[in-house]
């Protein structure tokens, strides 16, 4: 039996809903949150962060921390992560990012491939990049969704979904103070 011409027309208005309910937030939902997020303010100066990766499943697959030292000159932030994790390895990762304009950011580092992408508005930046991760005697390239929301001046938290030919591999879960912030011994 032939689909009748409603039924088409109702399969198409329900299609049309679900690929709208599956779009993801966007900076512009942010605009009117604070306080507002600068990464070229907050990123200045020594910052530490302790964060996690958990594979699709959700369990924890490691764990680390990060010592960043920022800094800023002009339109230009440079990042240079240290990482320790709770398996002893170290990494370092410098980034180098570019302000473009009032909203959008650029930047590199030796891991990632291409140009990684910002967009910011309100208290939250949406990131974008590929990074070439090591696995084994393999490299993949991952790519990551970042989203950074300040919760206030001196804290700032980080969520990446991580995600390999369109298909979701993991999450990092980042935690970010400034070093200088009260309460905190750096």
């Amino acid at each position: 039996m032939a689909p009748t011409r409603s039924g088409l027309i109702t399969s198409l208005l329900l299609a049309v809903v679900l690929l709208a309910a599956c779009a993801g937030p966007t900076p512009e939902d942010y605009a009117d949150e604070g306080p507002e997020f600068r990464v070229e303010e907050f990123f200045d100066g020594r910052v530490l962060a302790w964060g996690m990766f958990q594979s699709r499943g959700g369990q924890i697959q490691r764990r680390f921390t990060v010592d960043i030292d920022g800094q800023v000159d002009g339109d230009r932030i440079v990042l240079d992560e240290h990482f320790v994790y709770d398996d002893g390895e170290t990494e370092r990762r410098v980034w180098e990012i570019d302000r473009i304009d009032d909203r959008t950011y650029q930047g590199t580092a030796g891991d990632i491939v291409g140009i990684a992408e910002g967009e910011r508005a309100g208290n939250a930046l949406n990131w974008q990049y590929t990074m070439a991760l090591d696995v084994g005697d393999r490299t993949w390239n991952l790519r990551f969704d970042d989203w950074m929301v300040l919760v206030d001046e001196n804290t700032l938290i980080n969520t990446a979904e991580v995600t390999k030919f369109g298909f979701r591999v993991g999450t990092v879960t980042l935690f970010f103070r400034k070093a200088d912030a009260p309460g905190l011994e750096p």
